[in-house]
């Protein structure tokens, strides 16, 4: 099984894509369950939205704990939420930044990427709602969910013009993605 933890705030699109994540995944044939978590609910605040993909039935109804991957829409969280509490040693934070991973100097052993998921969404939608760059990054980072499950799901929630500037926002991410996939 797959945990992932994306950390956003309020009016980023955490929650879709999260829930985008789990339908691509579902998709692809596998199983997916996608939930949010949230205490103040207002534009700004941080929240946190959760996605699990595995190969078998999900019988787990928890919050994530102990993520494989951490996704960080907005870098301003690092200094005030602990992002990387939990992730596995092993794991993938995957931060929305233009600066260089090791610049953060981020105290983990997980593998840190960085990649600049609003910028790819200015250019490509016009707002820095960056979702849909985020769930391309995913897919081209991790492998964990096609890139053509990704476009379907974008596809099913924006339609027409919308759908094809997300479709064009998720594809730059995912190839910068396979650019950094170990």
């Amino acid at each position: 099984m797959i945990e992932i933890r994306i950390h956003g705030r309020g009016g980023q699109g955490s929650v879709t894509a999260a829930e985008l994540l789990a339908v691509a995944a579902f998709d692809d044939g596998r199983e997916a369950q996608a939930f949010p978590a949230f205490g103040v609910e207002r534009r700004g605040a941080p929240v946190q939205a959760f996605c699990r993909i595995s190969e078998k039935p999900i019988r787990r109804r928890s919050q994530i704990y102990s993520p494989d991957y951490v996704i960080v829409q907005d870098p301003t969280l690092l200094d005030t939420v602990d992002v990387l509490a939990g992730i596995k040693p092993e794991g993938t934070v995957l931060i929305n930044s233009e600066r260089p991973a090791c610049e953060l100097n981020l105290k983990t052993t997980a593998r840190v990427v960085t990649f600049p998921a609003t910028q790819i969404a200015l250019e490509e939608l016009g707002r820095p709602i960056m979702n849909t760059a985020i769930m391309g990054a995913f897919s081209g980072i991790s492998g964990a969910i096609s890139f053509d499950a990704i476009e379907r799901s974008i596809r099913h929630r924006f339609r027409e013009e919308l759908g094809d500037k997300n479709v064009s926002a998720a594809k730059r991410a995912y190839d910068l993605g396979r650019e950094q996939k170990q």
